[in-house]
């Protein structure tokens, strides 16, 4: 990482010289160190970006031919891959190939103006989707062309703050009431996977912490259970990939209920018991594994899900839901909303408070008849 006389970091590639100039430099295919130098940091960056580019693809001549397919494939592979997760460059890539690619891939970036990624979004509302896929999508292109902005490509990101995300009519976040869980329970119990199930009810974790809990990460002594990491299924390459939790709030600890320790007790026991298949040394410590010592990605969960819920005559869910179900039993308990951020690893309070704090039917009656007896008493 270069720097300027003053010891700013300047990117790689690029340094300032004693007499005020940046030097850009970089080794080319063939091995060939090419080196220039610029009054001006822009001038350094925008040389650098086009110069490797062409020489990694041999197409790009200026950054005015320069197309938005093409500046995206470069900022993926040449600046995002470097800083970003795995989970992170692979969102990067759908929301892409699925919705902007379409409507201004073939574009010269420089002529991508407002408009154009409004229509984006305007798209993407008329084809139905959610009001979340439509701000991560206009987060990527706010990204991408920002990049592009720093790199002297183009002078103004399009994505102003006109560029606004089609307002949605407010859905509520499914959740099952005390009869649904106590009905998707009972059936449950049949299921091969009815521990995975209890265990997100009574803990809340997502279904990527719930893959990556160890056996190490279990404190039965202090009935602690440790969240350290997640493990996410790479559809397209058909393999797990163990990862960092997203933020310093995701590794945390919960405290364990009696269920909870009762049940993976019991599991500990029959794991130990009998020899399990396992599919990788890497996941041999694993907590949550079928019978085959396979960890299941989120389709097999779901398949699960909706066999289990037509069973029992209720509304189908996902893993997601069992979350969300954890949540509102903890604030329907009395649960403090800081206590409960803690526990679902939130980065901040409003999200807890914004996604998590839903007002069930049995809530929502159960409050009336408490105003009504207070009138009764008066």
């Amino acid at each position: 990482m270069g720097k300027s006389l003053k010891g700013k970091e300047l990117g790689i590639g690029i340094t300032q010289r004693k007499d005020g100039r940046y030097s850009a430099k970089f080794k080319s295919k063939s091995g060939k160190r090419i080196e220039k130098y610029f009054e001006k940091l822009a001038e350094a960056r925008k040389w650098l970006l086009e110069a490797k580019y062409e020489d990694t693809h041999g197409d790009i001549s200026s950054s005015t031919d320069m197309t938005v397919d093409a500046w995206f494939n470069y900022w993926i592979s040449e600046i995002k891959a470097k800083t970003v997760r795995w989970s992170t460059l692979s969102s990067y890539k759908r929301r892409y190939n699925n919705n902007i690619k379409e409507i201004i891939g073939s574009m010269v970036i420089n002529d991508v103006k407002p408009m154009h990624c409004q229509n984006v979004l305007n798209v993407m509302d008329n084809n139905g989707y959610v009001g979340a896929s439509m701000s991560l999508t206009k987060a990527v292109l706010s990204a991408m062309f920002s990049d592009a902005c720093e790199n002297g490509l183009i002078s103004v990101n399009p994505v102003t703050k006109s560029v606004k995300c089609p307002k949605k009519p407010e859905k509520n976040t499914r959740v099952l009431t005390l009869d649904e869980q106590e009905k998707f329970l009972t059936v449950a119990k049949e299921s091969i996977n009815y521990n995975h199930f209890l265990f997100v009810l009574q803990t809340g974790v997502r279904s990527s912490e719930l893959r990556g809990l160890k056996w190490s990460d279990i404190d039965f002594e202090n009935r602690i259970i440790h969240i350290r990491r997640n493990v996410t299924y790479d559809s397209n390459n058909t393999k797990f990939i163990v990862g960092e939790l997203k933020t310093d709030s995701g590794q945390r600890d919960i405290p364990m209920t009696q269920i909870v320790y009762d049940l993976l007790l019991t599991m500990k026991c029959r794991q130990a018991g009998r020899k399990q298949r396992v599919i990788s040394f890497e996941f041999s410590d694993h907590v949550f594994l079928n019978c085959n010592g396979k960890l299941l990605p989120n389709s097999n969960y779901d398949n699960y899900l909706v066999k289990l819920c037509d069973k029992a005559g209720i509304e189908r869910i996902s893993m997601h839901t069992l979350r969300h179900s954890f949540a509102t039993r903890c604030i329907e308990s009395g649960m403090k909303p800081k206590t409960l951020q803690k526990i679902l690893g939130h980065a901040n309070i409003s999200m807890t408070m914004d996604l998590y704090v839903h007002v069930t039917e049995d809530e929502k009656e159960k409050e009336m008849q408490q105003f009504e007896q207070m009138y009764r008493m008066a």
